[in-house]
């Protein structure tokens, strides 16, 4: 593939329009006019600090960039750094909902690819918040509920009626729907709005609220994590983008800066070696051979992530023999 060092051009980073110039990309598409302008388009998986897949850079025509016969630097961080790098984002993200917890941050959005463990950090802090419930079994004490799938408007009210005093956390695990829906929207932004007195209302009359005792109009003190797989950056769609900005506005937000595969793996081999398959009891040589055999195959695999790295292990205990046999038929693209 041909190499292109930009000498002047842009692309958008969290809506603001950022300077390109001297980098060096691989080549994908040359220069074309659309409906925005001018642009070339450019392979930017091993490029710091950009989405992982091609992009659109903006240029003004065809001598805004040059052939080159430079290689592509991968990323100005060395593999160490890298790995710290993510460990003190996780660290970050952990230290953020103790705060949340606490009700000093009112809310937080995670935000990073499937199957690095944004949810585990997540989950991990608040399953001590309710430590007076496990010990009670009672799930009516409970200060923090982990909501995944599709919510509709108000079945979102109810849930943050439900948790609407001060020390209850709801976390939307992959809720994503709620972003793009108005009404929905529009009662996360009262619920976080950055008013001393927050105040939620329910202005059309419904049975589900009268069927279960919850009233027309309350004050939230509670708080709100989202977690999701959507790179607020990378949103095309400028009404869907107004509404994630809407809802940005109102939290702290937190990318976990994991956008190439070379920090998905670099990501996978901190964890296991933090002890993430101790309990799988496997010796250290097939623990190693799991990594290898996911570096080897990441174009394949399903899915680059810690998911497919226990899917490997739970075959490496069940088939220490044929392990590899049952993963190349399972775990990876034909």
């Amino acid at each position: 593939m041909t190499n292109i060092r930009i000498i002047n051009g842009t692309y958008k980073i969290r809506g603001k329009d950022t300077q390109m110039a001297g980098r060096i990309f691989p080549l994908v598409e040359p220069y074309r006019f659309g409906t925005n302008g001018g642009f070339v388009t450019v392979d930017a998986r091993e490029a710091a600090g950009l989405p992982d897949r091609n992009i659109r850079i903006q240029v003004a025509n065809d001598k805004a960039y040059e052939l080159t016969d430079e290689a592509v630097v991968a990323a100005d961080e060395s593999d160490e750094e890298i790995i710290e790098r993510l460990r003190d984002r996780f660290q970050m993200l952990e230290d953020m909902t103790k705060a949340t917890k606490g009700g000093d941050v009112r809310a937080m959005i995670v935000s990073g690819p499937p199957g690095v463990g944004k949810s585990h950090g997540v989950e991990k802090q608040l399953s001590k918040h309710d430590l007076l419930a496990d010990l009670a079994d009672d799930d009516s004490m409970r200060k923090y509920e982990v909501i995944k799938g599709a919510m509709s408007p108000i079945g979102l009210y109810c849930k943050l009626y439900q948790h609407r005093r001060k020390d209850h956390v709801v976390v939307f695990d992959d809720c994503d729907s709620i972003f793009s829906d108005e009404l929905s929207l529009n009662i996360l932004k009262a619920a976080l709005d950055s008013k001393k007195v927050r105040t939620i209302n329910w202005n059309t009359d419904s049975y589900k609220l009268r069927n279960e005792g919850v009233p027309d109009s309350f004050k939230f003190m509670g708080s709100a994590i989202f977690i999701t797989n959507i790179k607020f950056d990378n949103v095309k769609s400028k009404k869907m983008r107004d509404h994630l900005e809407a809802l940005e506005s109102r939290c702290h937000y937190i990318d976990l800066t994991i956008d190439t595969d070379r920090e998905k793996l670099l990501r996978i081999n901190q964890i296991v070696q933090d002890g993430m398959l101790d309990e799988y009891g496997l010796d250290k040589q097939c623990v190693t051979e799991i990594v290898d055999f996911i570096d080897t195959n990441k174009n394949r695999l399903r899915e680059l992530s810690l998911r497919t790295v226990l899917k490997i292990a739970d075959l490496a205990k069940a088939f220490p023999q044929r392990w590899k046999a049952m993963a190349e038929n399972t775990v990876m693209r034909r």
